[in-house]
């Protein structure tokens, strides 16, 4: 009877405390709950032998042949957005944001949500030390013919399109690739640090190879005729770095910032355009470091936050009706979580060397670009004039349509008759709603007036990518810690 007694105190006690919760621990769970199903969703977009913990369980081994035709094995990694090709200039892009997210926000992450995120960065890493392992003649930069791919309908585990493997041989240009892979293993080497060190020095090593070959055959892969891709040499020099404390790639960002264009498109953040990222990471230097030398890049950076700022006279980034930032050219939600990701790391440098940003007339510090960045976060997450999430999964009103084959055809488990090429195309063309949730999977987001059809085949709003989602890890940490930032 005691024991009864006492349990029942204790059931009466805890249902008073959760009575009395303050109301910023239900924003808590809500962006706890994002944060989880925005790193599940990578599960999602995994190629090759699936692992016995595979919680995305629609899916199944795919590609299991990507590299043969090489003699090389280069099973693995993601498939960046609905279709299945690897392309690993994205890709590449997708572990940098990843890794960046452990590296800044990994302590706000619950125990478990870091493992994954760890989970997450690996499996990408792993397969990029393929793409990069005959270095220093050789990098494979893609696997899979985009023309040949896009123009079937069907499941990864069912292809029969061409895994045709893209090279570049030296001394052919890739800067561009080889650049942000350089960029992307250094991240992670500084991500795993702690975790697993020997494969830390792993990566950093060949992310040090994979710069020389970036640096050596200058150009682009995407346009051998010109040196325009020369914020990725910027990029990956920083992060080397900042990972390896080398003052060799202090000297490379101070000495080469003019002729590789440093101050070109500083407003600029996404897959195939590093420049705001790459002045708020070299910032670091300055805000923190006192490296002078590279003051360039953070007067860059504040410019970059001052145009952000709505009420700042050097404002002019537009926002739609409902508060989203907008700009032109389809997939607008990878915008939203590049830029929120800065802003709050630019805050954080900001306020542990008890800096603000001088915007003209108006002073703007941390708290403001907190502020500026939740407004992004809940938008995306359902505060919107939809009242929709643009998160799959997330709530219960988000997209059902969503542009991504695994999703949208039936799983092996309920289909598992091959589903060829042009077979595909009834689930398409279909209304009906994807039979797979690819739970945590942001789509490419409302247009410029905030509408949002829920079409699969309107793909430049309705697919989701991984470098929406990479960046967004990041955002949805430091907010689990910091409901309400102020």
């Amino acid at each position: 009877m005691a024991l009864s007694s006492t349990l029942n105190l204790i059931k009466h006690l805890l249902i008073l405390f959760l009575l009395h919760i303050p109301s910023h621990n239900s924003s808590y769970l809500e962006y706890a709950d994002a944060l989880s199903k925005s790193i599940l969703f990578f599960e999602g977009q995994r190629s090759g032998y699936l692992p016995n913990d595979q919680r995305i369980v629609w899916r199944s081994n795919s590609g299991l042949g990507d590299g043969w035709e090489v003699s090389a094995d280069l099973t693995g990694g993601y498939y960046d957005a609905g279709d299945n090709v690897k392309f690993n200039f994205p890709m590449a892009f997708t572990t940098t944001m990843l890794a960046w997210s452990v590296i800044e926000f990994g302590d706000s992450m619950p125990a478990g949500e870091l493992r994954n995120a760890l989970v997450a960065v690996r499996w990408a890493t792993d397969y990029l030390l393929k793409t990069v392992s005959q270095l220093p003649n050789r990098i494979f930069v893609q696997v899979g013919d985009p023309i040949k791919d896009h123009n079937c309908w069907e499941r990864p585990e069912d292809m029969d399109t061409a895994r045709t493997v893209y090279t570049v041989e030296a001394p052919n240009t890739v800067s561009d690739v080889a650049g942000e892979t350089a960029a992307a293993l250094a991240a992670s080497s500084i991500a795993f640090r702690s975790s697993d060190p020997a494969y830390s020095e792993t990566l950093l090593r060949t992310a040090v190879k994979a710069f020389e070959f970036a640096d050596t055959y200058r150009g682009a892969y995407s346009d051998n005729s010109d040196i325009r891709d020369g914020d990725e040499l910027l990029w990956g020099a920083a992060w080397l770095r900042r990972a390896s404390q080398d003052d060799s790639y202090l000297n490379y960002i101070q000495n080469n910032g003019k002729t590789l264009g440093a101050d070109d498109n500083i407003n600029e953040f996404g897959w195939d355009n590093k420049h705001a990222g790459l002045n708020v990471l070299v910032s670091k230097e300055v805000l923190e470091g006192n490296m002078y030398s590279l003051q360039s890049y953070k007067a860059s950076a504040d410019s970059f936050m001052c145009t952000l700022t709505p009420d700042s006279d050097s404002s002019h980034i537009e926002y739609t009706p409902g508060g989203l930032i907008y700009r032109p050219g389809g997939s607008n939600l990878q915008h939203a979580t590049t830029i929120s990701f800065l802003l709050l790391v630019y805050a954080n440098y900001l306020q542990r060397s008890s800096q603000s940003v001088s915007c003209g007339s108006i002073s703007v510090g941390p708290t403001k670009l907190r502020q500026m960045a939740k407004r992004q976060v809940d938008y995306i997450l359902g505060e919107n004039p939809k009242g929709m999430s643009y998160m799959v999964g997330y709530s219960n009103y988000y997209p059902q349509r969503i542009h991504h084959r695994g999703s949208s055809l039936p799983s092996i488990e309920d289909h598992p008759q091959m589903i060829a090429c042009k077979e595909g195309s009834v689930y398409f063309n279909s209304s009906d709603p994807n039979p797979n949730v690819l739970v945590g999977a942001i789509v490419g987001g409302p247009g410029e007036d905030d509408a949002y059809d829920d079409n699969r085949v309107d793909f430049r709003k309705s697919e989701p990518t991984t470098y929406i989602n990479a960046p967004f890890v990041g955002v949805l940490a430091y907010f689990v810690a910091n409901p309400n930032p102020s």
